[in-house]
């Protein structure tokens, strides 16, 4: 049930109303965007809802399941504020959205509440993105818990591992590039029998700051594939740092980092077929 004021519950059932939407977006960084469709810049509790910056939504619905009620906000890149460069960053990732209504000739009378969720998928074509509300009920679709396996369910260096990956990190640049996925290095190959995967961090060109994951090695060359591609183009010369990863078997837990007392897998876990066959007569 949406609450509203008592002025605004008396304006709602008056003749003529006079509300408009406005949509506030907190990025993980902490920064605040506002906007409204209505025709003028509106100031709300100190911060300027911006009226020159286009956007649409689909229709809000709800239900009283647990089913993800979803909408996508539609809206062109004709605002400072939000640029491609940054959603194809991922600044935007996981972004939280609150939108609500308020009467523009009165607001004092507060807002009625409409949706407030995070940002899920998000696509771009022709300066056009699209950007999906994902609702609270989200979270309650989420499986949280551990389960048993025979690899390990820890992240390469974090609190359960305890590797030090800033030891195993090594400075390099790119030498030539075949794509935004595949390119070669200048130094670093990965060594006879060492995990493959990883993080390729960039440090300088257009992709600076991004951490992207490593698919493969090229064997006996520097050549490197990304799961992803780059969000941007790829230069000979950008810097990158290169952190060696983990295919979290417990073989390679012991032999290549002394670290199986943090195993976090069950190596010896009796498979499917196992748990399947028929007993021996």
């Amino acid at each position: 049930m949406k609450s509203a004021s008592p002025a605004m519950a008396a304006h709602l059932q008056g003749d003529l109303t006079s509300l408009v939407t406005c949509w506030r977006l907190r990025r993980t960084d902490g920064m605040g965007m506002f906007f409204t469709d209505f025709d003028q810049d509106l100031d709300i509790d100190g911060d300027i809802y911006e009226a020159d910056k286009g956007y649409s939504r689909t229709a809000i619905t709800n239900s009283d399941s647990f089913t993800v009620d979803n909408l996508d906000i539609i809206g062109y890149l004709d605002s400072d504020a939000i640029t491609e460069t940054d959603l194809l960053s991922g600044l935007y990732d996981h972004a939280q959205i609150h939108i609500f209504m308020v009467n523009w000739q009165d607001l004092s009378m507060g807002s009625i509440p409409l949706r407030t969720g995070w940002l899920g998928e998000l696509s771009l074509i022709d300066q056009q993105f699209t950007a999906e509300l994902r609702g609270l009920s989200q979270a309650l679709l989420t499986q949280i818990g551990e389960t048993y396996g025979p690899t390990c369910r820890a992240d390469f260096g974090d609190g359960a591992c305890t590797v030090d990956t800033a030891a195993l990190m090594k400075k390099d640049q790119v030498a030539a590039v075949v794509s935004r996925r595949e390119f070669i290095l200048s130094d670093y190959a990965a060594e006879a029998g060492e995990p493959v995967g990883g993080v390729l961090s960039f440090t300088s060109g257009l992709n600076a700051g991004r951490r992207l994951e490593i698919s493969h090695w090229q064997p006996g060359s520097q050549q490197v594939t990304l799961f992803l591609a780059a969000p941007f183009d790829i230069e000979p010369g950008d810097g990158v740092t290169v952190t060696r990863g983990c295919d979290k078997s417990f073989a390679t837990c012991r032999d290549h980092f002394a670290n199986q007392i943090n195993f976090r897998g069950f190596p010896h876990i009796p498979g499917t077929d196992a748990l399947t066959e028929d007993a021996d007569a």
